[in-house]
């Protein structure tokens, strides 16, 4: 009979250790932990899509959809495309084959120095301190373009709402307008 008070303290200890090692790996694991981290805007591009990429190469990897007509505005022949998850945004490509990609607009999947969509006007100024706003499209499209020079890590645009104070859009070198 003594066997048994020895097998309690061990079963015990079993179970105390299989519950510590379970709250660890519950706290290890943070809430997003299957989110993919948000890929690196620079001037060049993000990611893998580059500002002069041929659309056949991107195409070939994956990383954006089909061609379609791009805006009427622009006249016959101009095409875009869209970005490919994780990435939301689209492509114009240029008239002229190779179509290369000519601007890229982002609208969420990616960061430039911490400011993605979403970000606050006062966040982007503070990643950006030579960034420079341009209120003259505040009351046709409701957005303030935010221009980020050279220097500073451009070029790049972001469009920033005037009701939201937050950033809807960032394009690479520019945002392309077509309404």
């Amino acid at each position: 009979m003594p066997a048994r008070p020895l097998l309690r303290p061990t079963l015990i200890a079993l179970l105390v250790l299989s519950l510590l090692g379970a709250l660890a790996a519950v706290a290890a694991v943070p809430g997003q932990a299957g989110a993919p981290a948000p890929l690196k805007i620079t001037a060049a591009g993000v990611g893998q899509v580059k500002v002069g990429a041929t659309w056949r190469s991107l195409r070939a990897k994956g990383l954006v959809g089909r061609m379609r007509p791009g805006c009427e505005l622009a006249g016959p022949g101009k095409r875009s495309a869209r970005l490919r998850p994780p990435l939301r945004g689209g492509v114009d490509l240029t008239r002229r084959s190779p179509r290369r990609v000519r601007t890229i607009a982002i609208t969420g999947g990616a960061e430039a120095r911490g400011v993605g969509v979403g970000s606050t006007s006062a966040e982007l100024r503070a990643a950006f301190p030579r960034a420079r706003f341009d209120h003259g499209t505040d009351e046709v499209f409701e957005a303030t373009l935010v221009r980020i020079p050279r220097g500073d890590g451009g070029p790049l645009q972001f469009l920033v709402s005037t009701t939201t104070d937050r950033v809807q859009m960032i394009g690479i070198p520019l945002i392309p307008f077509c309404e």
